[in-house]
C-alpha cells in the first residue's frame, strides 16, 4: 500500500487573530493537519541594534517547516514599528514602511536559511516588488502585460504633476502613493482648465494632516488638491493615466482574481458608483456572472489569461491577487494592480474549471502545498 506523503510543519509569520491567519490556520484543520506555528510580526519588528537604529529580530522557526508570510496589516503595534509611533489611521509614512517591511522580509528570508529543512511558501524579494507599485508596474509593462501608462518620475509635488500631465495631455490620472495599499491616499484627479475635481478617501484634517476615512469625497478647490498631494508626494507617487471601467447595472466594476499555482481560481466582481471599488469604501459585490455574460466568453477567457500572465511575472509567489479592470467599449483588460495579499474572499469558492470548485482561498492553497491542486505552466 502507498502512503500519502508526510506534509511538513507549517509556520505563518503574521498577526495572531488576523482574519487571514484565522483562515488558513481553519483550512489547514479541515485537511487534517496541525495549526500553524504563528510567529507575530510585531515580535518580528520589535528589535532594535545601536548602529542601524532600528533592526528586525530573527524569528524561531520549527525544523523542516514550510513558512508562509502573511500581511503585518490590522494590528497597530506592527504598523507603529513600520511607519514610527502616530495614528493608524494617517496617511503617509510608506517610504518608512516599505524600507522596514522589506528588511523584516530579509530577516525572515536569513531565518528560514538558517533553520534545518525550512522553506519559505513564497519569494520575499516578490512581495518586496508587489509593494512598490512604480517596480511592480514597470515588471508587469516589460512582460507585455497590459497596463494603463504612466507618467515619468519622479513626482515632487503638484506643480510637477500637472506640468507632466499637460506634457502626457493627460487631463484624467488616479494618483497613487507608491507603497500604499487598500486604496489608501489614492487620488482620482481630473483636471481640464481651470475646473479641478479630486475623488479620494482622503480626509483633510483641521492642522492639514490627512487621514484615510471610510467615505469617499470630492475636493473641487486647487488649494486642498495641492495640498493632498503635496503631501503624499515625499513618500513616492505612481501616476497612472485613468482607465475608463466598463459598467454593469449603473455600476463601474472591476474584478479581484486570486491566482494559485498560475491558474485563476477565484474571482469577486467590485462596482461602485465611485472611481474605488474598494469593499471597505463603499464598493459593493457584484454578480459575478452577469459580468461574465457582459463580457462574453472571448472577453472573459482574454481578462482570466491577462491575470495569469501578471502572475506569472511573480513565478515564486504561489497565491496573488490581480485586479482586474475592463474598459468600456471594447471590453479591453488592464492591470491595476498585483497584491502579495490578495486573497482574503471569505466564503468564496473556486470558479468552475479553475480546478479549486468547491474550495476557497486558503483551502485551495493548502491543497497547492499538498500537490492536490493543479497548476498551470508558467511562461
Amino acid at each position: 500500500m502507498t502512503r500519502a506523503p508526510v506534509a511538513p510543519p507549517v509556520a505563518v509569520v503574521g498577526t495572531p487573530g488576523d482574519r487571514r491567519v484565522t483562515l488558513f490556520a481553519a483550512a489547514l484543520r479541515r485537511r487534517g493537519l496541525p495549526e500553524p506555528h504563528v510567529v507575530a510580526w510585531r515580535d518580528v519588528l520589535g528589535g532594535d541594534d545601536v548602529e542601524n537604529a532600528w533592526a528586525p529580530r530573527l524569528p524561531g522557526l520549527p525544523e523542516g517547516a514550510l513558512v508562509r508570510v502573511e500581511s503585518p496589516g490590522e494590528d497597530a503595534a506592527a504598523d507603529a514599528l513600520l511607519r514610527g509611533p502616530g495614528d493608524p489611521t494617517r496617511v503617509g509614512g510608506g517610504a518608512t514602511w516599505h524600507t522596514r517591511f522589506v528588511r523584516a522580509l530579509e530577516a525572515v528570508r536569513d531565518a528560514v536559511d538558517r533553520t534545518p529543512g525550512a522553506r519559505l511558501a513564497g519569494d520575499v524579494g516578490e512581495i518586496a516588488v508587489m509593494f512598490d507599485k512604480r517596480l511592480c508596474h514597470a515588471r508587469l509593462a516589460a512582460a507585455g502585460v497590459p497596463v494603463p501608462p504612466a507618467l515619468p518620475g519622479p513626482i515632487t509635488g503638484y506643480p510637477g504633476l500637472r506640468a507632466a500631465m499637460r506634457a502626457a495631455g493627460w487631463a484624467r490620472v488616479f494618483v497613487k502613493p507608491a507603497h500604499g495599499s487598500s486604496a489608501s491616499g489614492v487620488v482620482a484627479l481630473q483636471a481640464r482648465g481651470p475646473r479641478i475635481k479630486a475623488t479620494t478617501s482622503v480626509e483633510r484634517g483641521p492642522a492639514g494632516t490627512l487621514h484615510n476615512s471610510l467615505r469617499v469625497r470630492s475636493y473641487e478647490r486647487e488649494a486642498d488638491v495641492a495640498a493632498i498631494v503635496g503631501a503624499l508626494a515625499p513618500d513616492g507617487l505612481h501616476v497612472e493615466r485613468w482607465f475608463p471601467k466598463a459598467s454593469v447595472g449603473g455600476r463601474v466594476f472591476d474584478l479581484r482574481v486570486v491566482v494559485i499555482g498560475g491558474r485563476p481560481t477565484h474571482a469577486v466582481a467590485r462596482t461602485s458608483h465611485a472611481p474605488m471599488t474598494n469593499l471597505h469604501l463603499g464598493g459593493r459585490r457584484g454578480d459575478l456572472a452577469a459580468v461574465r455574460a457582459a463580457l462574453g466568453e472571448p472577453a472573459w477567457a482574454r481578462a482570466m489569461d491577462v491575470c495569469s500572465r501578471a502572475a506569472a511575472c511573480f513565478p515564486g509567489s504561489p497565491a496573488v491577487g490581480v485586479d482586474l479592470m475592463v474598459g468600456a467599449g471594447r471590453w479591453e483588460p488592464a492591470v491595476a494592480e498585483v497584491n502579495a495579499f490578495g486573497d482574503l474572499l471569505p466564503g468564496l469558492t473556486g470558479l468552475p474549471g479553475g480546478g479549486a470548485e468547491g474550495l476557497d482561498t486558503y483551502e485551495a492553497q493548502v491543497e497547492l502545498l499538498l500537490g492536490s491542486v493543479p497548476t498551470a505552466g508558467r511562461r
